[in-house]
């Protein structure tokens, strides 16, 4: 996809320059934050996972994820150029309350953001939503399509979701470096929407 016309609102890149985003990659406890940033970065991503412990056992709402064994505690980072002229540089936040107060620090700056949802536990990511929408920052939902999820319309979960039309819902695998990258161009996409819309008003 061609995306080397993008532009912050009111800019246009001279011929030669690379414009840099930063981009938030934001959910609820396990729903696949890190993952994606290993996926999709182009350089060995920073990442602050430390191994859950029985201390914080009653602290970390572990349900539909008992599996897990390690936590990011502070934030993960990457980078991934989507063209010769723009590169990403990515952003996760922590997702157990105990961190949220990272949160504010982490999105200065932010472009947009991606929200992962893990459908068996939509719950898990409407303080992420929320954030997004008290920031101010435009995002996109991407669910993130675990082995036993169930097969939910988009539709469907855009309403248990309450998002509004114009905030795009996409379903991917943060496994996967094609599909999660394919979320990052929607995003894209997204803020050259909103972009053309405000230079239009």
């Amino acid at each position: 996809m061609d995306l080397k016309g993008f532009d912050r609102p009111g800019e246009r890149a001279a011929a030669g320059d690379t414009r840099s985003v930063k981009v938030m990659i934001a959910g609820g406890f396990g729903t696949g934050k890190t993952t994606m940033v290993r996926s999709v970065s182009d350089i060995r991503p920073l990442t602050t996972e430390e191994t859950l412990t029985e201390a914080s056992a009653g602290v970390d709402r572990v349900i539909g994820v008992a599996d897990k064994t390690q936590t990011t505690v502070s934030l993960d980072f990457g980078k991934i150029a989507l063209n010769d002229s723009l590169v990403l540089y990515l952003f996760g936040t922590p997702g157990q309350e105990r961190f949220w107060f990272l949160w504010n620090g982490l999105f200065k700056g932010a472009l947009g953001a991606i929200v992962l949802v893990d459908t068996r536990r939509l719950a898990s990511s409407f303080r992420a939503i929320e954030e997004m929408e008290r920031q101010e920052v435009p995002f996109v939902v991407a669910l993130n399509v675990f082995p036993d999820s169930r097969d939910h319309p988009v539709e469907e979960i855009r309403d248990a979701l309450d998002i509004p039309e114009h905030t795009p819902v996409v379903a991917f695998d943060a496994r996967d470096r094609a599909s999660s990258r394919d979320v990052l161009v929607a995003l894209i996409h997204h803020l050259k929407e909103r972009s053309a819309a405000a230079l239009e008003a």
